[in-house]
Parts: structure tokens; C-alpha cells; sequence
């Protein structure tokens, strides 16, 4: 099992001392099963009082909306260097991180499954062995979410309607669907866009669409193409199917739509809502919608994405205001995984190293913006650390729902970051970040330093999936200074850096704790 490799990797490194963690590590274990975190009492207090206010003034739990873009890079916004410069402006993004709080140190996992599926457990993808996309083939020994308890279910059973439209990619048997592991209510498609439009796209995929036997054989084995509909507890409906790449270029359109449809509803009703409204764009294979007509100046397939993703995310906004609710609505926005470069032109932006697949910071910092009129401050930047998983515990926090209620038999990796997010001079109580490939425990963040054990390291321009190698970085962890070395081309270890120890023993910390609560196989690869 790989994490035995994992543990003699790290207890073979000289420089990890029984005083690795003194000095720049300030996070506290409160829990065996629980990640540490800074303690921030002075804070959080504030922000207990602030939130008490507006539940007195609201009279009901605030909503929370997730907005989600597929492989979206750092770089692609405006509002952190991209937009109009690279030819998709994105005024609405950029409206909603002047009003809330960009992060500069936004943390996702390297792939879409991974990072999908643990922002709804709150767990390190290896623990629940949702490790990656589950594809075409691929037959699962277990359902992994039979023995989760996802954040949608713990929001319904605390009063919320609960609502995911759009790409879901975390599995779509019986039992693994968005309504069947807590969402009250489910409108979307189960895979990302290129799994459903490459069986009507004769020029990219003419050897599957123009060959009879194998697109039968295919058929036996592919995703759904259905936009669907599920209730919990209910029916399960197929709407309509992707026939054309004119209705795949459609279909965030016919997703938006829905969204707002249901923030309009659930404005009026006495539940407070949680919706994760998760775009199929800008996940390759990207199409215009016909209807919209151009979006943007470069006019490139990719662009035109970006910048309908951009007209939608201020629709919702919209919506919201004229709906009543946008002072009782937290919004996040972000972006699963950073760019899918295998697929480019039809990709995204990062001026960072690596991309979608690897461990490096193109492939898992994103864009992340918390937006609260009257509850974040305008204009606040952030370059702590914010993992996507926090999502889950600052959810919970918001809804009232005691964390009490999960179970000790296994470890969770989220960290409450409400009050960093909230107060007007807030701090992250979130110490490192831990990067993981499938099994492979890679690399972490702490503070401004990056240890990397493991590296995903491309044999051709842009190829970090496609024609890559996974291999150990050799006689020492590749240590990066990511403030003066932000694109992690030349280790400080040993010439100037002194925390070298302490990072890395904090890596082995973490992959220590898989000792005593061991990871799921689900039949995708440990």
C-alpha cells in the first residue's frame, strides 16, 4: 500500500528532529481525529457576536452559496491579473472580490474528484478513496459514500434546503448520486463536459463517432449524457440529452437558469438554503453558447467560456439582491483544480508552475473569493492559507450544526475558518496544507514554505497529465520559498532557509495519522 512507502520516505529523512515543530508551527490538536489549527480567540469571539446580530435581525440560519468553476486557473479573472489582459474580461468576479475577500492562497486538490468530494466530507480524498476521477471503465469495489456523512446531508438534517446543479463527477451509480448522499434536490449532469460532448464531436473524436462498433462498444462502458433531475428519497428523471455540441454549449445556460429559479423559490420560503452551483465550463471540451453570441475579445473557445461563467456569476449575484437575500447569503467562489493544460488552447491560466494533475501551485492554488454584504469587509486581501475543505467546516459553523455530530472513527481534515473570513482583520487558524497524488503523499505547505517529497514532472510542453512521471525529488525534500520563489524553480533547503526540519516533520505528522485511521480502497488505486 502506497502509504507505507509514504512512511519510509519521511522516517528516512535525516533532518526530521523530535523538534521539528517547534517555533513556526502554532497549531493546536484539540482533537485525535481532527486536523490542528491556530488557535484565534479574540476573533472568533467577535464573530460569534457578529453572526448572533444578524440571526436577531433575519430571524433564520444565513443561506450559503458555493459557485464552483471547472479547471479554472489562478490567472484567468482579472481580479487576480487575467481578465480583459488576456483576452476574457470578467467584470462580475472582479465586482465580487472588490466587495469581499479575495485569497491569494487558495488551496484545492489536483484534479476534480479529489477536490469535489472533499469539500463535502471535509477529508483528504486518500481517506474516502474518491482519489480520482472515476472514468468510463472503472469498476468500484465499494460505494465510498455509504460510510460518509457529507456536509449536504448534515444541512438538510439542520434545516436547509439543499440544492447541487451542474457537473457532479463523484459518481452516478445508485447510491453515490448527489441525492442519494444528502442533497434534497439534484439538476445536473454527473460527468465533466468533454466525457459527454466527445460522442457528438466528429472533428476531435472522428475514430469513436464515425465508427460504428466502437461507439457501440463505447456506449457500453461511458458515462450518462442525460441532464438529470433527482430528489432525495424520490424519482429520478433523465430532462433532456446532449445530442450536439450546440446543446452542450447550452447547457450552463439551462444550469444558471435553474439556479436562480431556485434562489427565487427558496428566498420565500422559512428554510435558509445551501446551494453548490458547479459549472460544466471551463472543463475542455468547451463550446459557445449560439444563443449568447460572442463574450469576449479573444473569441477563443476557452475565452468565451471564462467570460460566460463570469455573465452567470452575476446573474446569481443579481438574483440574490432583488430576491431580499443577499445580506443573509454567504457567497464563495472558486475553482476545483487549476488549469487542464493537456487540452490547451481550449485551457486556462496560471502564472504558476505545473497545472491540473500535478502537485506544484498551478495545479492546486485557485481563485478564491468570500463575498457577505455587510459581513465581510470591501476590499479585503488575503494571502493565508485556506484550504476548499474549510468549506465544509465553516458551513457548519454558519448553520448552527455542531461538528459534535460526526463520527470518531475517523479523521477529519477541514478547519473552521469562519471567523477568518468574517472578522474585518481576520487570520487564518489553518497552519499547512497537504498536497496528495491518488496515494502519494506529495508535498506541504507552511506559511510561505513548500516541501515537496514527491513531484509530477512533465516529458513535453504543457503535458502534466497526458505524458508525465510521478517520481521522488531525491536525496532531500525540494524546499521553495514561495514569496520570493513563487513559481518553485530552484530549492532554498539547505543554502537559505532554516525550516526545512520543521515543514517536513509537519508532513510526516499528517501522514502519520493514516497509522491509526487508515484509508479506504474503493477499487480506483491506493
Amino acid at each position: 500500500m502506497k502509504i507505507n512507502q509514504v512512511y519510509s520516505i519521511l522516517l528516512g529523512l535525516s533532518l526530521v528532529t523530535s523538534i521539528a515543530h517547534a517555533g513556526l508551527d502554532r497549531s493546536v490538536r484539540t482533537a485525535e481525529n481532527r486536523e490542528p489549527a491556530i488557535p484565534r480567540p479574540e476573533q472568533d469571539k467577535v464573530v460569534v457576536a457578529k453572526l448572533a446580530a444578524l440571526e436577531k435581525k433575519s430571524g433564520k440560519k444565513p443561506n450559503i452559496l458555493w459557485i464552483v468553476v471547472d479547471d479554472m486557473g489562478y490567472g484567468d479573472p482579472g481580479c487576480y491579473g487575467g481578465g480583459a489582459a488576456i483576452g476574457a474580461a470578467t467584470p462580475n468576479i472582479d465586482d465580487l472580490a472588490r466587495g469581499g475577500l479575495k485569497l491569494t492562497s487558495c488551496y484545492a486538490q489536483q484534479t476534480c474528484t479529489p477536490t469535489r468530494s472533499a469539500i463535502l466530507t471535509g477529508r483528504i480524498p486518500f481517506r474516502t478513496g474518491l482519489t480520482r476521477p472515476i472514468l468510463s471503465g472503472d469498476k468500484l469495489t465499494k460505494n465510498p459514500w455509504a460510510d460518509e456523512l457529507s456536509l449536504a446531508r448534515l444541512l438538510s438534517d439542520g434545516g436547509y434546503y439543499t440544492l447541487l446543479t451542474g457537473k457532479w463527477h463523484v459518481g452516478e451509480a445508485e447510491g453515490m448520486r448527489p441525492h442519494d448522499v444528502g442533497f434534497d434536490e439534484y439538476y445536473g449532469y454527473y460527468s465533466a463536459q468533454k466525457e459527454i460532448s466527445q460522442r457528438v464531436d466528429p472533428r476531435r473524436f472522428p475514430d469513436l463517432v464515425n465508427d460504428p462498433e466502437k461507439f457501440k462498444a463505447f456506449e457500453s462502458i461511458a458515462s450518462d449524457d442525460h441532464l438529470v433531475r433527482g430528489f432525495k428519497g424520490g424519482k429520478t428523471e433523465e430532462v433532456s440529452q446532449v445530442k450536439s455540441i450546440e446543446d452542450m454549449g447550452r447547457a450552463d445556460k439551462v444550469l444558471a437558469d435553474f439556479t436562480i429559479k431556485k434562489i427565487k423559490e427558496a428566498a420565500k420560503d422559512d428554510k435558509p438554503f445551501f446551494i453548490e452551483h458547479c459549472f460544466m465550463k471551463v472543463h475542455a471540451d468547451n463550446f459557445p453558447n449560439p444563443d449568447l453570441g460572442s463574450l469576449s475579445a479573444a473569441k477563443y473557445y476557452y475565452k468565451e467560456a471564462v467570460a460566460e461563467v463570469d455573465f452567470h456569476v452575476g446573474e446569481f449575484m443579481k438574483t440574490l439582491d432583488e430576491a431580499g437575500v443577499l445580506e443573509n447569503t454567504f457567497v464563495f467562489f472558486t475553482s476545483d483544480n487549476g488549469p487542464q493544460m493537456d487540452a490547451w488552447p481550449d485551457a486556462g491560466y496560471t502564472p504558476f508552475r505545473g497545472a491540473k494533475g500535478t502537485t506544484f501551485e498551478g495545479g492546486v492554488r485557485i481563485p478564491g473569493i468570500a463575498y457577505w454584504k455587510g459581513m465581510i469587509k470591501p476590499g479585503r486581501v488575503s494571502d493565508d492559507l485556506f484550504d476548499l475543505m474549510d468549506l465544509f467546516g465553516t458551513s457548519l459553523n454558519l448553520a448552527g450544526v455542531s461538528t459534535d455530530k460526526l463520527p470518531k472513527d475517523r479523521y477529519y481534515d477541514f478547519i473552521d475558518q469562519t471567523s477568518f473570513l468574517l472578522h474585518d482583520e481576520g487570520e487564518s487558524a489553518r497552519e499547512a496544507v497537504y498536497f496528495w497524488w491518488g496515494g502519494e503523499l506529495m508535498a506541504c505547505r507552511m506559511r510561505e514554505y513548500k516541501a515537496h517529497v514527491k513531484v509530477v514532472l512533465p516529458q513535453s510542453t504543457h503535458m502534466q497529465i497526458d505524458m508525465s512521471v510521478l517520481q521522488n525529488v531525491g536525496l532531500a525534500p525540494w524546499l521553495f520559498n514561495l514569496y520570493i520563489d513563487p513559481k518553485e524553480q530552484l530549492p532554498v533547503g539547505h543554502r537559505r532557509n532554516a525550516w526545512l526540519a520543521t515543514v517536513v516533520g509537519k508532513l510526516k505528522a499528517h501522514g502519520a495519522t493514516f497509522k491509526k485511521y487508515p484509508p479506504k480502497d474503493i477499487g480506483l488505486g491506493m
